[in-house]
């Protein structure tokens, strides 16, 4: 267990008002949504539709949440919905579904009516941080009555056709700053002890361990691994905390825990998870990582 203290509280106890509000006074924009999220949306404009399906009023900003619909969607067949920027500070999983939209999704139009959300918490990405103003974690927040305007607003647009989603894959990274922050202020604001671990190099997927699908996950690791290589188990056989069950893929309860991929009743679901501060493996490499994940999945979802 570390003995470092986050800045802000006090020990052992959970964060209320004061504390939310000092944390997000030091948060700072780092970088633009629209300069960097929208502008490539729009440039996608010939190829999809682009579709508003809600605004995140965080005054003085705001931002409008997007989503690429294609352009042949049928509204009787199976949809594939590609998730990014949950976590708005993982770039990769923003970069690597609109590489996908660029550079891939006209191959499954045939198959799929396709839906892809880039960037669900785009607070969250500018600041390059995990939560949103209120100190809460979207990606724990896919649950009814969601305290998370970003996962409430995710759920309300793909609930008309939830029940055809065939297959979901949500884009994901895990960082150093997860260990040196992230961590940390989690157990701070929930008043618990900060219990330090490692940080996995490289790629590996969190498969439903309610409904697990083992061949769906090994095809995705098997595509991602031409691309770039697979998170190694530590020497208890775990990542992050948990056991391996086939290499690069552990399980979590995804809908008890509030996780975007646990959001529909999809036969094939996973969540990503890449590496970018990995000596071994670069920016561009972590955008084809998930590109070629989604690929992978789409592939088999299509013959399965």
């Amino acid at each position: 267990m570390s003995t470092s203290f986050y800045p802000i509280g006090t020990p052992g106890v959970p964060w209320g008002p004061d504390e939310i509000a000092a944390w997000l006074g030091r948060r700072t924009r780092q970088r633009s949504y629209a300069d960097l999220v929208l502008r490539r949306i729009d440039e996608l404009r010939e190829l999809f539709d682009i579709v508003q399906y809600g605004e995140l009023d965080y005054a003085p900003d705001a931002y409008p949440l997007m989503a690429l619909r294609s352009r042949r969607w049928q509204g009787d067949r199976p949809v594939a919905l590609v998730t990014g920027g949950v976590h708005g500070y993982e770039t990769s999983g923003v970069m690597g579904a609109l590489q996908f939209a660029a550079q891939h999704a006209a191959a499954y139009e045939d198959h799929f009516d396709l839906l892809i959300a880039p960037c669900v918490s785009p607070w969250g990405f500018e600041r390059i941080h995990r939560w949103n103003p209120q100190a809460l974690d979207p990606n724990r927040s896919f649950r009814d009555h969601s305290p998370a305007p970003e996962s409430a607003a995710l759920m309300h647009l793909v609930a008309p056709f939830a029940a055809r989603v065939r297959v979901h894959i949500d884009l994901h990274e895990t960082t150093d700053t997860d260990e040196s922050e992230f961590r940390p202020a989690l157990a701070a604001r929930d008043g618990k002890p900060f219990m330090s671990g490692g940080i996995p190099d490289g790629f590996y997927l969190v498969d439903d361990a309610d409904a697990p699908q083992p061949a769906f996950q090994q095809a995705i690791i098997d595509a991602v691994a031409q691309v770039t290589h697979i998170a190694p188990a530590d020497e208890q056989g775990l990542i992050i905390g948990s056991p391996v069950v086939s290499p690069g893929v552990i399980r979590y309860a995804l809908r008890p825990l509030g996780l975007c991929a646990g959001m529909t009743d999809a036969p094939y679901r996973t969540t990503t998870e890449v590496y970018p501060d990995s000596p071994q493996a670069t920016p561009e490499q972590c955008n084809d990582a998930q590109a070629a994940a989604v690929r992978a999945a789409l592939d088999y979802a299509r013959i399965h």
